[in-house]
């Protein structure tokens, strides 16, 4: 089993930044394609970016420039750092990972969310 830890988020006026992380822990042999979503209240979850275990990222158009998405493989965690932040951002975000376990079988996991409140 796979246990994620997301941490950062919060209340921030527009144009302001904050960052996000998540941490992943358990029975993890590597982990691929790395990434966050959010989900907006009434709409559906939408990608945000994805990084490869190489490095290679992804990003939807809205947050293009001004997110970017990181990941440590030493320390399993995938950062979001979100700067010019508008109220459309406002979304309670979610991490999700793909993970190769020692036995060589893959699952994908989701982290709890993390509520990010953008005021104008």
């Amino acid at each position: 089993q796979v246990q994620l830890v997301e941490s950062g988020g919060g209340l921030v006026q527009a144009g302001g930044s904050l960052g996000l992380s998540c941490s992943a822990s358990g029975s993890i042999f590597s982990i691929n394609t790395m990434g966050w979503y959010r989900q907006a209240p009434g709409k559906q979850r939408e990608l945000v970016a994805t990084v490869a275990r190489g490095g290679r990222t992804n990003y939807a158009d809205s947050v293009k420039g001004r997110f970017t998405i990181s990941r440590d493989n030493a320390k399993n965690t995938v950062y979001l750092q979100m700067s010019n932040l508008k109220p459309e951002d406002t979304a309670v975000y979610y991490c999700n990972l793909e993970v190769a376990n020692w036995i060589g079988r893959v699952d994908t996991y989701w982290g709890k969310g993390t509520q990010v409140t953008v005021s104008s």
